[in-house]
């Protein structure tokens, strides 16, 4: 019996979204600050196959990128908005479509955000994040969906456009749903998720050169800095189950961080028998104040619903982030309160 992936948008929806990209001459795709696996990922794979209709797209993200996505295809023609932000505005204010990939408010652009909301180009956003918050002409909103990546898959599947596609569609929609997951070893058990990579397969992509060149491209100076953190910078609450580290500028520039560094390493911690939270606190290293917060749990405890509470942030079940506007110290006492008032979101 052959696989049938489900439509996630009707089929006025569908025919809306091909009428939008139709009509469109001047087309931006844009995502999240701080891009990840997924923002990138599901950007590049949705402008390759706009290129395929005959569109000429351009990406436009706020700031860097961390530097173990730079081998994805087509990665030289992304525009970093902090970089450019002259040219980017030109592009916005000119263009007559912008879709909005792995976000759910234009906030989340940062510094881009006052172009976004000025702008008069219809609007489409694709996401899988909760509670979307924009005014848009077409919204394609799936917070059950593994990632973003996977939403773009689905799309171009349900509109009978995948078999024209190729490696360059492929590497990054994979790329972004593996980075979202974990390299599948979360939020990943819908068997349609393991369809899909065996259709993406069919394109030529090694998803064995994917892993390393994402999860084994590191400098000496971030393996040194997660012995660090681990051995060094690490609490743990046995009895709560969760443990936190808190980074400071200071310890960053003795390893000489670079962004991406911090990858992965708040998951390291719940490889402990029955561990269920954990949370790193890392110091903004260009604004003052500002301290950036990742969640991560297993089961069912909501680390969204502790983001929201103590963090000023909000995200999936089982990874979220926030961000405090206080000191370190600050920031680590507020940790700890909600760590120990974890039994509240359960």
């Amino acid at each position: 019996m052959p696989v049938m992936l489900k439509d996630i948008i009707t089929n006025d929806e569908c025919a809306r979204l091909q009428q939008l990209i139709n009509d469109a001459t001047n087309i931006v795709v844009c995502c999240h600050v701080h891009p990840d696996g997924d923002a990138i990922g599901s950007s590049l794979g949705w402008a390759d196959y706009l290129r395929h209709l005959g569109k000429d797209p351009k990406i436009i993200i706020p700031d860097m990128m961390p530097d173990f996505l730079q081998w994805m295809p087509n990665t030289e023609k992304i525009i970093r908005y902090d970089r450019h932000q002259q040219h980017a505005d030109l592009l916005i204010a000119c263009a007559d479509l912008i879709f909005c990939l792995d976000m759910n408010a234009a906030s989340r652009t940062d510094l881009m955000a006052a172009s976004l909301q000025k702008s008069k180009a219809k609007r489409v956003v694709i996401d899988h994040h909760l509670d979307p918050d924009m005014n848009v002409d077409l919204l394609v909103s799936q917070p059950e969906m593994s990632s973003t990546c996977e939403i773009v898959f689905r799309l171009v599947w349900q509109m009978g456009a995948f078999d024209m596609l190729g490696r360059h569609f492929a590497a990054p929609v994979y790329c972004g749903m593996m980075t979202d997951t974990g390299a599948f070893t979360f939020n990943s058990n819908n068997p349609d998720i393991f369809f899909i990579i065996c259709q993406l397969l069919t394109k030529g992509i090694d998803k064995d050169k994917i892993y390393r060149q994402v999860y084994h491209n590191y400098s000496e100076d971030r393996l040194r800095l997660v012995g660090y953190i681990l051995y060094r910078k690490l609490e743990v609450f046995p009895q709560q189950k969760a443990a936190f580290f808190a980074l400071s500028k200071e310890e960053q520039h003795r390893f000489h961080f670079i962004k991406g560094d911090a990858e992965g390493i708040v998951n390291m911690p719940l490889q402990m028998k029955g561990l269920q939270l954990s949370i790193s606190l890392r110091e903004d290293t260009e604004i003052a104040n500002c301290i950036r917060v990742s969640l991560r749990s297993v089961d069912q405890f909501p680390c969204n619903k502790m983001a929201e509470c103590y963090f000023n942030g909000g995200g999936h079940l089982n990874a979220s982030g926030g961000r405090l506007a206080c000191s370190l110290e600050e920031a680590v006492e507020i940790t700890r309160r909600a760590i120990l008032d974890m039994n509240r979101f359960l």
